[in-house]
């Protein structure tokens, strides 16, 4: 199909697309329907549940959680079992969830098709199921309808749609007819077209359908969303390599193990239970498990914060962002027009406020006007007064508190306790009616002094709307708002300083000086006029109500940034993350928003998606890397961009709210969808849903996110080490041709004890005050990065030292059993300490605190307990085959596992006072 349908003239296109003005017949109808399809989203056949499960257990880390289960329920150890099997189960379970959920994509956007449309057919127009539309048909819409497929425009009446959901144009699009000669025009400026899943927002049009189904616009978002592929996030990327690692190097020194006690004369069936034993300790099966841990207590508290994140590796992800990439309408902006600026009287008047709630100051410089005085404008403000009633009166718009009904009326313009207000009608109308209501002015008010007797709509050629109205008095009045040009051609008065004086060139230069600064500081520039009429004019049809006019002012308006957002940004280059606006909106406004945001510099410019498309791929490249705001992209722009940043080894966190972010929230490493404003297509399609569509809470997020990969390396920190411990405590007493140190079910034991509960703590740790002010990590950073890697062997390597140390200490004593629980007490004591030594990696454990995480603290007493009781209950002496300790053998333990813990809080509290005064030095200087 032709796919330039807007550069067609109206007469074209009945030919082009083989209709007629009484639309398609029935049968032709029919036979275009079996050749296109229906109007509908395709999808792929769905994969059976069953076989989506079974994929789950294809990762190497899962398999050798499996065998791990089948050993320890081959060595009786049926607890542990149990554990590793419901650790499997529920990785199954979650990756199965979150395919689920990213399949959902594409049945949110079926639920934007219309599911009824009016075509004509056989010269009468009937309603039909939207699924049945073909290409040709003739498709009437009204204000409320929802577009079933794409439409080029024959006929418009006052015909406006709100296209953001499709173009991220924040203002509804006034419509045509006329064909447009450009080539490669984005489709925000597509005037003469109707898209499918955009809603009519006023008057009414007729179109002739030029692309259904897969082929419309909506069609084709649906394809890049599923074209879209996931990729594992950096976590776990590296995970997966360092499990593969692990799992090579522990069953190389497993063989080892068995091989030197098999040599040494030890019994075949006890060293391969060792051996056995040995491996399902040493691989840290419990890690994907704590890491699924950490993650959702991660989402709990985000939860809290307004953050939902519906994949759980999202939350680390967010720790290593480089890059955010922004829509601006609803997201940095409020989506609600607000007049910032009049030009009244010959003078320039700010206006204070926010959004449509209807308080705010104005202000002549910096002084403040009081628009009324005992119920009265004061006399310097009648100019102000007139306007913005003419602008109130020529208006259809209201606002009202949410959940008030429609058409209720309200005297008051107070806050009412903090709820929100909602617009019914035209955004730039709202707009003007919160400013009347600033003033004072309100809907009520202007209905019992005037009544509309004629209104002539807004006509994209006439750019205009008109209203006539009777005073109290019996007098006639018109009033118009729309484009500056227009009106300026057409008034021949202006008033000014309370007097009505003849409009000279001198002031059209004045007032057109005043239209383009408010127009180069990105505000929508509205016009309004009057006229008087004679009391006694019957026919106003035969006149020109719109000639004449008397010019009364102009007010500049703008969708407001979000209060806070300017904050969060700047935190973020802090962090050194770099924010990036990618807009459908125009040029001029998004960049005014950018450089008030700080996101843009004062010299920046604004790259739009016809640059884009003009650019070879090395200069996109270069535009992505220097640009801070795009404009006018088209969803495969925005797409586009993202793929570009992570080509050039950015992690991506793009934010969105309308079907035209979809694409793109997919394909970034982290999507962020709005949860109020968003569609449920850019839901589905994001890995984390804003709650409040605050900008602010991105950063707050990402903090979230750095401090809980910091807590999971903490934990990988105390696995990898304790477990380098107990094989080089097996491994080295091999060398040594010494007896085994401890038995398969003790090794179980201490993996059991240790692993678990202080492992899970770590996840609960604070955020590191520091955390947003260093840079994020490289994506492809190791976890065993940073020092994490030596500090691992290095106290792995005392863990296994000490141990065998007291293992040969007890071995002098002569018992064997004594020799082992000694070594089993100091093993897992020695763990209990090092716990705490893995709470931070720059700060001593002393700093932090040692009961400031009291969930870790318990953790730590109740693992002592268990051990405690495996040493002195007598049933669990004969299970682990251990001896009770004597107070010398503890002292020996102690000192070994806890000693070094010690050493280091006298030293801390030695050098504390030294530490102080440097830090008052430093303030000081």
């Amino acid at each position: 199909m032709e796919k330039q349908w807007h550069r067609l003239p109206v007469q074209a296109l009945w030919d082009k697309l083989e209709t007629e003005p009484t639309g398609l017949r029935t049968k032709e109808a029919q036979r275009r329907l079996a050749q296109v399809g229906p109007n509908s989203l395709s999808e792929e056949k769905p994969v059976p549940l069953w076989r989506k499960f079974l994929a789950q257990f294809e990762d190497v880390m899962i398999l050798i959680l499996v065998a791990a289960t089948v050993v320890s329920a081959a060595l009786g150890e049926w607890v542990d079992a149990v554990t590793i099997l419901v650790i499997v189960l529920m990785n199954a379970v979650l990756g199965l969830v979150q395919e689920y959920r990213a399949e959902q994509s594409l049945a949110a956007l079926k639920k934007l098709t219309a599911p009824e449309a009016r075509v004509c057919r056989d010269g009468e127009e009937r309603r039909m199921a939207a699924s049945e539309v073909v290409p040709g048909d003739l498709v009437t819409i009204e204000a409320g309808d929802r577009v079933p497929a794409d439409l080029r425009l024959i006929e418009v009446s006052d015909l406006a749609l709100d296209e953001s959901p499709l173009t991220g144009e924040s203002l509804p699009v006034t419509k045509c007819t006329e064909g447009l000669g450009e080539i490669g025009i984005s489709l925000g400026d597509q005037q003469n077209m109707a898209f499918a899943g955009t809603s009519v927002t006023s008057g009414r049009g007729r179109g002739l359908v030029v692309a259904t189904g897969m082929q419309t616009e909506m069609g084709r978002i649906a394809q890049m969303i599923d074209a879209v592929e996931e990729e594992d996030t950096p976590l776990q990327k590296r995970l997966a390599q360092l499990g593969r690692t692990l799992v090579a190097l522990c069953l190389v020194v497993c063989a080892l193990v068995v091989a030197i006690g098999l040599w040494q004369g030890e019994a075949f069936y006890r060293m391969v239970l060792t051996g056995v034993s040995l491996a399902v300790a040493a691989i840290p099966e419990g890690l994907p498990a704590i890491v699924t841990i950490a993650l959702a207590i991660g989402v709990q508290k985000m939860i809290r914060s307004q953050a939902i994140v519906r994949k759980l590796p999202a939350v680390e992800t967010l720790g290593c962002v480089t890059v955010i990439g922004s829509d601006k309408t609803g997201t940095l902006t409020q989506n609600e027009m607000t007049v910032r600026r009049l030009y009244v009287g010959g003078e320039e008047i700010d206006v204070e406020g926010r959004g449509y709630e209807p308080i705010g100051a104005f202000l002549r410089g910096s002084r403040v006007i009081k628009p009324a005085q005992e119920g009265l404008p004061p006399k310097e403000w009648m100019d102000g007064h007139e306007m913005i009633q003419a602008a109130l009166l020529c208006n259809n718009a209201e606002i009202r508190l949410d959940g008030e009904e429609k058409g209720k009326r309200r005297k008051s313009a107070d806050k009412a306790g903090g709820q929100a207000w909602k617009l019914n009608g035209d955004p730039t109308e709202g707009a003007l009616v919160v400013l009347a209501a600033k003033a004072g002015i309100t809907r009520e008010d202007v209905e019992n002094e005037f009544t509309r007797v004629k209104e002539i709509p807004f006509d994209s050629d006439r750019k205009c709307m008109t209203v006539v109205v009777r005073t109290a008095g019996g007098g006639l009045r018109v009033y118009v708002k729309g484009a500056v040009e227009t009106l300026l051609s057409l008034a021949v008065n202006v008033r000014r300083r309370g007097l009505v004086v003849p409009l000279d060139d001198a002031e059209k230069k004045r007032i057109m000086a005043a239209n383009d600064a408010m127009a180069s500081s990105a505000l929508r520039v509205l016009a309004v006029a009057c006229r008087e009429l004679p009391p006694s004019t019957r026919d106003l049809d035969g006149i020109n109500l719109e000639a004449n006019l008397t010019f009364l002012g102009l007010a500049g308006m703008m969708d407001p940034p979000r209060p806070g957002v300017q904050q969060a940004v700047e935190r973020c280059t802090q962090a050194g993350i770099r924010t990036v606006m990618i807009t459908g909106d125009h040029p001029v406004t998004a960049l005014a928003v950018a450089r008030e945001l700080t996101i843009a510099s004062r010299s920046e410019e604004v790259v739009t998606g016809a640059q884009l498309d003009s650019m070879a791929p090395g200069e996109v490249s270069e535009a992505v890397a220097r640009a801070s705001v795009f404009a006018r992209v088209s969803p495969e722009h925005k797409l586009r961009i993202v793929r570009t940043l992570r080509e050039r080894g950015h992690i991506v966190a793009m934010t969105g709210d309308g079907v035209n972010d979809a694409p793109a929230v997919k394909e970034a490493d982290i999507g962020i969808a709005m949860g109020r404003t968003g569609t449920d297509v850019t839901k589905e399609a994001s890995s984390m849903v804003l709650a409040d569509d605050n900008f602010v809470t991105i950063v707050t997020a990402v903090e979230q996110g750095r401090a809980i990969y910091d807590n999971i390396r903490k934990f990988i920190r105390y696995l990898l080490a304790c477990n380098t411990g107990e094989v080089l405590v097996m491994f080295l007493a091999s060398l040594l041709a010494m007896p085994l140190p401890l038995l398969p079910v003790q090794l179980l034991w201490v993996n059991l004890v240790t692993d678990g509960l202080p492992a899970m703590a770590l996840g609960v740790e604070k955020p590191d005050p520091q955390g947003m002010q260093r840079p994020p990590r490289s994506p492809r950073e190791s976890v065993l990065a940073r020092g994490l890697g030596r500090s691992v062997l290095l106290w792995g390597t005392y863990c296994g030292i000490v141990t065998l140390a007291v293992f040969a200490w007890g071995l002098m004593l002569g018992d064997l059993a004594l020799a082992r629980t000694m070594a089993l007490t100091t093993l897992t004591f020695f763990q209990l300490f090092y716990v705490f030594e893995c709470r931070s990696e720059t700060a001593p454990v002393f700093a932090i605190g040692l009961t400031s995480n009291r969930y870790l603290l318990g953790a730590v007493v109740l693992s002592a307990m268990m051990q405690l009781a495996v040493i002195y209950v007598p049933i669990f002496q004969a299970i682990f085959q251990t001896v009770p300790l004597e107070l010398s053998h503890w002292l020996v333990i102690l000192f070994f596992s806890g000693g070094w813990l010690l050493l280091t809080g006298l030293w801390y509290w030695i050098r504390k006072p030294a530490r102080a005064v440097r830090r008052q030095h430093l303030l000081h200087s």
